[in-house]
């Protein structure tokens, strides 16, 4: 099934666009889990089948499973091929050039099974393309991120006045999207740039963390990037669902705060 149909068939039998990122922090989790990669694999594990009939999808970031080794290569390999349902977009921002793109986009797509992924556009198309010839996975194109220093270079104004994310947009639209397997990572932290990039680019997918922790508003952010009837908006949130309680009902309290935060993306819409 192509990312997709998988997605939106998520999205429709949950009722909920709501993606629950799994950023295991060993020094955040409930103290009866070991620190090791079987305890950040019964972590995510345990919020996986808690929360699955909420999301539209996982959102795995690699660091927190790289950070433990081989042990942990292997405990997000499980992960994935155990996923209860949702599709799976894995956070890696991959973005390198040539046969190590190559390797790469096989890392991803081939030996861990994931549905989508996130991408670096910064080295340009030849590095995009091993990933977005996979025409049935999803690739997230980073265009305008949701931490404080995303001012640093996405904001850039070019001759023609346009900001570098928006130009970013633009050719993912144009260019990248030949597939229509593209879409584009921008934060909820910025809902000015989400309301000019939906603008830009009205029937691509867009997926905007920074909800929670990081302080984004959601209310701003669904209100800015929903594209009418059919939003095209996956909102991404892991602290404030992931960590909800460090008990031993630690996944009972990641339910509920998904069905919280699901329940008020919904009357945004």
């Amino acid at each position: 099934m192509h990312f997709h149909e998988s997605l939106e068939a998520a999205a429709r039998r949950n009722q909920s666009w709501l993606c629950v990122g799994l950023d295991p922090e060993p020094a955040r989790m409930p103290d009866h889990l070991s620190a090791d990669a079987e305890g950040i694999y019964a972590f995510c594990a345990a919020i996986m089948d808690a929360t699955a009939d909420l999301v539209c999808a996982f959102k795995p970031n690699v660091a927190f499973f790289e950070a433990h080794g081989a042990a942990g290569w292997s405990a997000l390999e499980r992960l994935i091929r155990r996923c209860p349902g949702p599709p799976i977009i894995l956070d890696a921002k991959r973005g390198d050039i040539s046969s190590t793109a190559e390797a790469y986009a096989r890392s991803v797509f081939t030996t861990l099974g994931a549905d989508a992924v996130t991408l670096n556009p910064y080295l340009g198309s030849d590095a995009l393309e091993p990933f977005l010839r996979h025409a049935d996975r999803g690739c997230f194109i980073l265009c305008k991120t949701s931490n404080p220093g995303s001012h640093d270079l996405q904001e850039t104004r070019l001759a023609d006045g346009r900001p570098l994310y928006l130009a970013v947009a633009e050719m993912a639209r144009d260019r990248w999207n030949t597939h229509g397997n593209v879409g584009l990572v921008v934060g909820a932290t910025h809902p000015a740039a989400l309301a000019d990039i939906r603008r830009a680019c009205p029937d691509m997918l867009i997926l905007a963390p920074g909800i929670g922790a990081q302080g984004g508003d959601l209310e701003a952010s669904v209100r800015a990037a929903a594209a009418g009837g059919d939003p095209r908006l996956i909102v991404t949130v892991s602290r404030a669902v992931l960590y909800a309680e460090r008990g031993m009902n630690f996944a009972a309290a990641a339910r509920t705060a998904a069905r919280q935060l699901r329940d008020a993306i919904n009357a945004a819409l």
